[in-house]
């Protein structure tokens, strides 16, 4: 889980995919923080993002950082709780503009039952599950 924790941090941006009803939908995101041993993401309740993984929690995550790239199969799982929100928070400070652990709209995710591939031309693809 570190190694795919830092490819994340290391690439800065990363590209989340969520199920909206048949439909993909894919959008940056640059957020990713180890808490409590599990690796986090983050986004406000009101936008769509929430909504679809209220409704169908499997997500995909992709990176690129510039000669590999990281493909994420994960399950996100929602977590209220007002310290997991503040060690986000913590760690991302520019986001305090928008957000704060203890408005209604801070909402961050653990990953579950996550697999992780690493791949770059021309070398063998590794696989992490975490």
């Amino acid at each position: 889980m570190e190694e795919v924790y830092q490819f994340l941090k290391d690439c800065e941006t990363y590209y989340l995919a969520t199920v909206d009803g048949e439909r993909p939908r894919v959008r940056p995101f640059g957020t990713a923080n180890i808490f409590e041993g599990k690796l986090y993401v983050q986004t406000g309740k009101k936008k769509r993002t929430a909504q679809q993984l209220a409704l169908n929690p499997h997500a995909e995550i992709c990176a690129f950082n510039g000669s590999s790239w990281i493909r994420i199969e994960t399950t996100l799982v929602p977590d209220e709780r007002v310290e997991a929100k503040k060690s986000m928070l913590d760690s991302y400070p520019q986001l305090r503009a928008m957000y704060d652990e203890n408005d209604d709209n801070t909402i961050v995710y653990f990953m579950t039952g996550s697999r992780a591939w690493i791949t770059s031309f021309g070398a063998p693809e590794k696989e992490i599950e975490f």
